[in-house]
């Protein structure tokens, strides 16, 4: 089966996570049949797709027209036979018990088509067992989404012992075709990737509690502020359902071993249900306290906690890697993507040192006798390799960075093009995507060649229709890690700004938010008369936060950026045009080619004029007479150059000048 021959998608189970695969599905142009066990359970699903859909045309991700069709591709079913007679492929969301996931692929294996592909969403069991059940075990693979599969990328694609290759190819091309980002476990383990660092980190938090060598605070906040993830193991718990993470340490120490014995403290949480935040209390209290509101103390960094901790996940990157199970740097893909880490394990232990977190690993498993402790035998291989990536694989070369959000290409001579590359995302704004516009102005600014940027959205939906929050979220929500993202994206869209050649954005459907703060930073704007833009952080509670509130009123005016921010409304091209803030607006057929030509006509200007002008008009924003300072310097440097005689020439020979910057 190829991705083509893939039509009708059955989704088996309509709690949370089954419905958010077959939004996901539906959105895609799959046709979906959304099946549970009572008519009750499956109305209920749909009606969260509808919402769902319904929250995404309100925010600008999705047109009204988009988010009907999506929802009109959606059948809701009890019938099993009916939900899958059509169906290439099922995907299987039903609760995480082996017994009740036994019955279901019974049933199923006797009324599906022989041609569908069965993939399994568990999180931690065993492929291979589950694949057993069927007549089709090379057909059967895990497909593990994250919750919400809505705004989560990540798609663990998992083999079975029987699993043949062509179908973990086209379960691949499928999940990217959803708009996810596939990485493939090529090994049934318990815990598969994600789970088999998360889980295992904060059991080992709950043992450092509980073995009394720290307390609940000193591991959150050093696990927060000194390690730099996310969430504290404690608070990330609560988060998860200190549950879900207990049963599945309860799976992989009753198939994997002594390693993953679940802490007595976890335990007695489950037992008191006390599950996290669903319930309203577990290691915090969410109904009479203040919630996980860690401190930024150093005085709470550990440094036995954070050697544990890490130590704990190098030796599990270890055993991936060693077992085959996955590479490092697709172990790294896949816990930034699935865990929101704003680095891979593998890349935070090269950087700890792994010498030293696998003597650390050494000394615990002597000093307690814990096997939770004891190195796996291809740590001390990696140990005296240096770590789990060498200079190459670091990418400590000449060679260009690959990139997962955005796309560099070169489209016309002297012209590069950003352009954001999460179309099924609406081209919003993550983490991930800042970090490599930060790496992409690095390959602009290196490379004499350019004397244009161009900067485009993928999809004719959206230029950019804000921040992606679950990114954000992800990231932490408390203030500090909310100033620091703030600074973060100030900094990486400023470097834009400050570029020394012109840069244009050309702006094709929703440019909102985050989005819209992007926009501002370019040089000129061009736009189709389809687009549409504003500033709807107000109607979240928020404010513009990488630049709006100093950038948007230097384009259009005080009163004008006020309107734009404090309304939160949407203003068609053409009025934005009026108010100053897009340069030029065109029509969606001749969108393309107006924007690479208008980049290759100031790509053909003189490039130290260009350099020397941008900087006196910056520097005048804040300063009149620093402004008029840098513009007589400038004038005095370009003044004897290659490119004013080149011009002055050109001139009176009626020829177009050919600037070198010079």
């Amino acid at each position: 089966m190829e991705l083509e021959d893939i039509n009708t998608i059955a989704v088996l189970g309509a709690g949370n996570m089954g419905h958010g695969i077959a939004e996901v599905a539906a959105i895609a142009g799959y046709d979906v049949s959304l099946r549970d066990i009572k008519d009750e359970f499956v109305q209920n699903g749909y009606e969260q797709i509808e919402w769902s859909l319904g929250k995404l045309a309100e925010n600008g991700q999705l047109t009204e027209e988009e988010a009907d069709a999506a929802l009109e591709r959606v059948t809701p079913l009890v019938d099993m036979e009916e939900a899958v007679a059509d169906a290439d492929v099922v995907i299987e969301a039903v609760p995480e018990q082996m017994e009740i996931k036994t019955d279901v692929y019974t049933d199923l294996e006797a009324v599906a088509p022989d041609r569908a592909i069965f993939a399994t969403n568990t999180s931690s069991l065993s492929i291979t067992d589950l694949s057993e059940v069927t007549d089709r075990p090379e057909r059967f693979c895990g497909m593990h989404f994250f919750n919400p599969p809505i705004r989560m990328d990540l798609v663990e694609v998992i083999s079975g012992e029987h699993t043949a290759d062509e179908t973990l190819d086209v379960v691949e091309d499928l999940a990217e075709d959803l708009g996810k980002t596939p990485v493939r476990v090529r090994k049934d383990v318990p815990g598969f990737i994600v789970n088999r660092i998360l889980v295992p980190l904060m059991n080992e938090a709950a043992w450092l509690v509980e073995d009394d060598v720290a307390t609940i605070e000193e591991v959150d906040a050093t696990t927060k502020f000194d390690i730099g993830l996310p969430m504290g193991s404690f608070e990330l718990a609560d988060y998860v359902g200190i549950d879900v993470g207990y049963h599945v340490l309860e799976y992989m120490h009753e198939v994997a071993g002594e390693r993953y014995e679940p802490c007595p403290l976890l335990e007695a949480k489950v037992d008191d249900e006390a599950f996290g935040q669903k319930s309203g209390v577990g290691f915090y209290d969410y109904e009479d306290g203040d919630g996980a509101d860690v401190p930024m103390d150093e005085d709470l960094f550990n440094e036995t906690v954070k050697e544990r901790l890490l130590a704990v996940v190098a030796n599990e990157v270890a055993y991936l890697v060693g077992a085959d199970v996955a590479s490092p740097a697709e172990i790294d893909t896949a816990v930034k993507l699935g865990g929101r880490w704003p680095k891979g394990p593998a890349k935070f232990a090269d950087e700890y040192g792994v010498e030293t977190l696998a003597d650390a690993l050494e000394d615990a498993y002597e000093e307690t006798d814990h096997p939770r402790y004891e190195p796996v035998d291809h740590l001390a291989t990696v140990a005296e390799a240096g770590g789990f990536y060498d200079d190459a694989d670091a990418g400590e070369t000449d060679e260009k960075p690959e990139f997962d959000t955005i796309a560099v290409t070169y489209p016309r001579e002297r012209v590069a093009q950003i352009e954001l590359d999460r179309p099924q995302q609406m081209n919003s704004i993550s983490i991930d995507l800042i970090e490599e516009l930060d790496a992409a102005l690095d390959l602009v600014e290196d490379d004499d060649g350019v004397r244009a940027l161009l900067l485009t959205g993928a999809g004719s939906k959206a230029f950019s229709a804000g921040a992606d929050f679950m990114s954000i979220a992800g990231s932490g929500t408390d203030p500090y890690n909310a100033i620091e993202l703030s600074k973060y994206g100030q900094e990486t869209f400023g470097r834009l700004e400050e570029l020394e050649l012109p840069v244009v954005a050309a702006i094709d459907g929703y440019c909102l938010g985050g989005g819209m703060e992007l926009a501002t930073c370019a040089d000129i704007r061009l736009a189709t008369s389809r687009s549409e833009f504003g500033q709807p952080e107000f109607n979240l509670g928020l404010l513009p936060g990488w630049g709006g509130t100093q950038r948007l009123q230097r384009i259009v005016g005080m009163g004008r950026a006020k309107e734009i921010i404090f309304t939160a409304e949407r203003f068609p091209a053409e009025e934005m045009a009026e108010f100053g803030f897009v340069n030029e607006v065109v029509d969606p057929d001749e969108f393309e080619t107006a924007a690479r030509e208008y980049a290759a006509k100031l790509a053909g200007g003189p490039p130290l004029a260009m350099r020397f002008t941008k900087r006196a008009m910056h520097k005048g924003w804040d300063n009149h007479e620093a402004g008029l300072e840098v513009e007589s310097m400038g004038f005095g440097h370009v003044v004897n150059s290659e490119d004013v005689h080149e011009g002055i020439n050109a001139f009176f020979s009626d020829d177009e000048p050919e600037f070198e910057g010079k």
